[in-house]
């Protein structure tokens, strides 16, 4: 009796710690895969608005693959953008440099939303102004008319959800500049 109890209590301990191990392994994987999406969301989706803003990209519909239609509606830069209003919009835009700064994140396997600071800013940005506006922009802003205006350094708070599966920004809060 004393050598069955001995192997019984082996076999449960045993297996309780292949348990644990294969629940903290589980744990990591689905943090690892849902970090990796959000951060491949939010870069991808901040660069992409970026694009738009600058007019780089005329087509405001990919938006739709990183952010909610809801929060699209509300972006004050991105609807003077597509109205023609943008700073950049006397400017031809081919390139820039954008860099996000992410704080730290933690999602668990089942958690549909995350909350996050990211840092924003894009350090170089290659166009000049369109030439039926360089006269007029130069005599009324000066000669460093002639290339774009900076881009802002910005942090925001951002607002993820997971929708059928896909990773979301719901919403982009400025919290500084």
């Amino acid at each position: 009796m004393k050598y069955l109890r001995r192997g019984i209590w082996y076999l449960a301990s045993r297996l309780f710690l292949f348990c644990l191990i294969l629940g903290i392994a589980i744990t990591v994987f689905y943090y690892a895969m849902n970090l990796s999406n959000i951060q491949i969301i939010l870069k991808d989706g901040m660069a992409a608005r970026a694009k738009v803003i600058m007019g780089i990209e005329t087509d405001e519909t990919v938006l739709n693959r990183y952010f909610q239609a809801a929060y699209l509606s509300t972006d004050e830069e991105l609807t003077a953008a597509v109205n023609g209003k943008s700073a950049y919009a006397d400017y031809n835009v081919r390139g820039i440099d954008h860099r996000l700064t992410m704080g730290f994140l933690w999602t668990w396997p089942w958690d549909n939303s995350a909350r996050l600071t990211i840092t924003e800013k894009i350090p170089r940005i290659d166009g000049r102004v369109k030439g039926t506006r360089a006269e007029e922009l130069i005599a009324q802003n000066g000669a460093s008319a002639v290339y774009p205006p900076a881009w802002p350094e910005v942090q925001y708070r951002a607002n993820l959800i997971r929708e059928n599966g896909q990773w979301k920004i719901r919403t982009l809060t400025r919290i500084g500049e």
